[in-house]
């Protein structure tokens, strides 16, 4: 008998209103240990809200998020933050103008130990420039100094920047949103990259993309978001592209194991 896959992150019949719109109407998710899951879905089909409501920017009016099948209420980002969720946003969300220490350690920066950091509140430089660096190795993305500004590295290093401080302080799951949608192809490798080795680390990644491809490349399991529900769950080694791109439109039927949340 094969052990049940553990699960880390799941929702259960999740709605969100906004007047007579329906953005979430009754969506399941689930995110195993280790895995990286895509999830898809055609412009308008409530993706980017039910991403909102597991990492939480968006509270939903009903339904049940579990972490380690325990229910969880997120009424915050820095709810779901102290939960070890992190999110890699689309617009990276970092400061061309501060280094790159600067920009891991945004919002969480170290203060000096004793009376210079409790009093005075100064910062901790060295070590934040220290651990950056030690995370900046670890993941292998190919900088001199964390006190190069962000403004002089390349799209896909300011990328590796916003990986390294998710998977620096995510502990349980790191989501991202459309992470090559303004890299081109060397760049979007790089982040590609990047995912499989916080995989390696056995942190399990949600990756929101529209680009096949990509998904195709480094998903264990795509989840396929239509009117604002998931409507299957596919493993990329048993259906093609075509297939996936046919089950997000509508024009495919999933099987009743894929409708079900797949093996």
């Amino acid at each position: 008998m094969t052990n049940s896959p553990t699960v880390v992150l799941e929702a259960k019949n999740l709605v969100k209103r906004y007047g007579s719109v329906t953005a979430i109407n009754g969506a399941d998710f689930e995110l195993r240990a280790g895995e990286v899951l895509a999830v898809i879905g055609d412009n308008g089909a409530g993706k980017s809200s039910l991403i909102k409501a597991l990492s939480g920017a968006l509270v939903p009016d009903s339904g049940e998020i579990r972490m380690d099948g325990e229910p969880v209420r997120f009424r915050t980002t820095l709810d779901a933050r102290h939960h070890g969720i992190e999110t890699v946003y689309q617009d990276l969300a970092v400061i061309p103008a501060l280094d790159i220490a600067s920009n891991v350690f945004l919002g969480r920066e170290l203060r000096k130990k004793g009376f210079l950091g409790t009093v005075l509140r100064q910062l901790d430089k060295p070590r934040m420039r220290a651990e950056s660096m030690q995370h900046l190795t670890d993941l292998k993305i190919g900088v001199k100094s964390a006190t190069q500004a962000v403004e002089t590295l390349s799209g896909g290093q300011r990328q590796g920047v916003a990986v390294v401080r998710s998977a620096a302080f995510g502990k349980r799951v790191i989501i991202m949103d459309e992470p090559t949608a303004a890299l081109g192809v060397r760049e979007s490798g790089m982040v590609m990259d990047l995912i499989r080795q916080i995989r390696e680390r056995g942190l399990p990644v949600i990756l929101i993309s529209h680009d096949m491809p990509h998904v195709f490349e480094v998903a264990d399991r795509i989840h396929v978001h239509r009117l604002g529900k998931r409507t299957a769950v596919v493993d990329p080694k048993v259906r093609s592209m075509a297939e996936v791109v046919a089950l997000m439109t509508g024009a495919l039927e999933p099987s009743e194991e894929e409708k079900n949340g797949g093996a």
